[in-house]
């Protein structure tokens, strides 16, 4: 999801669609549910990229901190006491479901199925919704949020992550060897070459700086296997992101990103039983 989001981020005339600016430095978020799905994503989102979780809705209410909450103390609290209530420095609301309608950049239903229906769908103000819950708005609701020029990243793609992952790991159990395995101490070797030439040039050339010793390390470390996960995951996600939007900018008969998603994955299904000559 936070893949998803950068990549939506990194294309202005997309940004301007859901009448916002700039990248997700600043932020307002709300984040419907911190399971599994919601606290990666506001942690990652919050920690990475600097957006600002403005509030956590869960099942005894919300917390909210115009300011930003901690997700990571929020997380913690959660595991200790079973709810938000309590959490110090944030104003605790009993009926969380009307922090749906708060204003904010980014609203992120995280938690149940049909979140946003007919009831609430013409009070929801975010300008951008990301369904992290399977299924969170339903179509009626989907309908009235269009109309008011709500952009909508549909859960079929930004959901995708796990399912992903769960192909890289299944390929790398295919091959037996763990990802970097084969090409890590090269790498290495190539950016020592490197880091040992621009020392040498310095000395011998009298140009009076010095590598960081930080700098040295971060790049003489090389990727992980971590890393190479998360570099694949966002590439995945980065070309998934623009064969939608390539439709949906092209197509006056497509009026969003979720149409746009169908019309690519049916087009994969039908290419994929051409080549079989089914």
């Amino acid at each position: 999801m936070q893949y998803a989001l950068r990549e939506f981020f990194r294309h202005p005339e997309d940004v301007a669609k859901a009448n916002l600016s700039g990248t997700l430095v600043g932020k307002r978020v709300i984040v419907q549910g911190l399971g599994n799905v919601g606290y990666h994503a506001a942690k990652f989102l919050s920690e990475e990229d600097g957006a600002r979780i403005t509030a956590i809705i869960e099942r005894d209410g919300a917390i909210v901190d115009e300011n930003g909450l901690d997700v990571e103390a929020v997380h913690q609290w959660i595991g200790k006491h079973g709810g938000v209530a309590g959490f110090a420095g944030a104003t605790h609301h009993e009926d969380g479901a009307r922090l749906l309608e708060a204003e904010c950049d980014i609203l992120i239903p995280a938690a149940l199925e049909s979140t946003i229906n007919l009831g609430n769908a013409d009070r929801i103000q975010a300008p951008l919704i990301i369904e992290a819950a399977n299924g969170p708005i339903t179509a009626g609701a989907d309908d009235i949020l269009r109309g008011k020029g709500t952009v909508i990243i549909p859960d079929m793609y930004a959901n995708a992550g796990g399912v992903t992952v769960s192909y890289f790991e299944w390929v790398k159990n295919l091959s037996h060897i763990r990802f970097g395995r084969m090409e890590r101490r090269a790498d290495e070797a190539r950016a020592q070459a490197i880091v040992d030439e621009l020392e040498r040039l310095s000395d011998d050339e009298g140009l009076g700086w010095n590598l960081s010793k930080d700098f040295k390390a971060r790049y003489l470390k090389g990727d992980d296997e971590l890393e190479l996960v998360r570099s694949g995951l966002d590439d995945t996600m980065r070309t998934a992101y623009q064969s939608m939007r390539e439709i949906w900018h092209s197509r006056d008969d497509v009026p969003d990103l979720r149409t746009a998603a169908y019309l690519v994955a049916i087009g994969r299904v039908a290419m994929s039983y051409r080549s079989k000559g089914l």
